[in-house]
């Protein structure tokens, strides 16, 4: 039986909708309309542990503006997942009040390794059955704050979160523009402690594909494959090599901010973080020795729709 859903996925970086028509039975999803904004939830947070007020208020406008579309398409359930951002913050609830009274649903602020596993479903369930990678999957979703690690095969097996996203790594280390070989070389090391964490709970080594998932990978696909504007359809499984990985992020790595906004497939409000984002990227790459990563549109927002398709009405 067919439900349509809404899923809601609130980031460091951006805030996501997709309104879809899901069968669970069929394993079936029609998107009706997938859509996001950049509103750098996470602005300052690493510095300060708080939202800041600006950021607050640009999350608030998209949501207002999510309602809406929610209501003319009809969904019949909604879920919200807020991640790293809102995990950290102090003053999450003044967060938690506003979403609640703009979308009547309470904003879930799930752990890192409950979005995992939903990111893993999100990014796996298309491709379960049909023989063209290789298995166990390690799927890495790499946020503005965090990224989590995910290996598994039917069902995720093991999970860590950590925090190395694009925004992190950005505000953290890269501050000057472009950044100098020390603030890379200090990134790396932090990257790299981070791996550490990962492997002590997930063995990377047991990993067949690499499957990437968010914004910072699908940007790198879209400058890899020298697109002429964003194409969800062609950076959709595409399979990039490490060494086209290094290749864009030394490119991006030694631009200025004006020559990387020159690029057609990046997104305004990923022009800053870019660069930090594709770095996590090929450190994972080579840390791994997964010498491809097969690049996802579908994530966590998919994972969202499928739990609410499959949860009880009225959850």
């Amino acid at each position: 039986m067919t439900r349509r859903v809404a899923a809601i996925d609130c980031g460091t970086n951006s805030i996501r909708l997709l309104v879809a028509d899901l069968d669970p039975a069929g394993g079936t999803l029609i998107d009706l309309d997938r859509r996001m904004r950049i509103v750098r939830l996470g602005q300052g947070v690493d510095r300060t542990g708080r939202l800041a007020p600006e950021a607050l208020e640009r999350t608030f406008a998209a949501c207002v503006d999510y309602a809406e579309v929610i209501r003319e398409l009809g969904a019949e359930q909604v879920r919200f997942v807020a991640t790293s951002a809102s995990r950290d913050a102090e003053n999450r609830d003044d967060f938690r009040d506003g979403v609640r009274k703009i979308l009547g649903v309470e904003p879930e602020v799930i752990s890192g390794d409950e979005e995992a596993a939903l990111s893993f479903v999100g990014a796996t369930r298309e491709l379960a059955g049909t023989g063209a990678v290789e298995t166990p999957y390690l799927v890495v979703d790499l946020g503005g704050g965090s990224t989590e690690f995910v290996l598994g095969t039917d069902r995720p097996e093991a999970a860590r979160s950590v925090d190395i996203g694009c925004v992190r790594m950005t505000e953290r280390h890269l501050r000057d523009d472009p950044p100098t070989p020390a603030q890379v070389a200090a990134a790396i090391t932090d990257i790299e402690a981070a791996l550490d964490q990962v492997a002590a709970v997930v063995p990377l080594a047991r990993a067949r594909t690499l499957v990437g998932l968010a914004g910072s990978v699908t940007t790198v696909a879209g400058i890899a494959l020298d697109l002429p504007e964003y194409d969800s359809t062609t950076i959709h499984h595409a399979r990039l090599t490490l060494d086209q990985v290094r290749t864009v992020t030394a490119r991006l790595l030694a631009s200025t901010h004006a020559e990387r906004a020159t690029i057609p497939v990046l997104h305004p409000g990923r022009v800053d973080v870019i660069a930090a984002g594709a770095l996590v990227l090929r450190t994972i790459m080579e840390r791994t020795g997964l010498t491809e990563v097969v690049v996802s549109e579908h994530d966590i927002l998919d994972g969202i729709a499928w739990s609410e398709a499959e949860a009880p009405v009225g959850r």
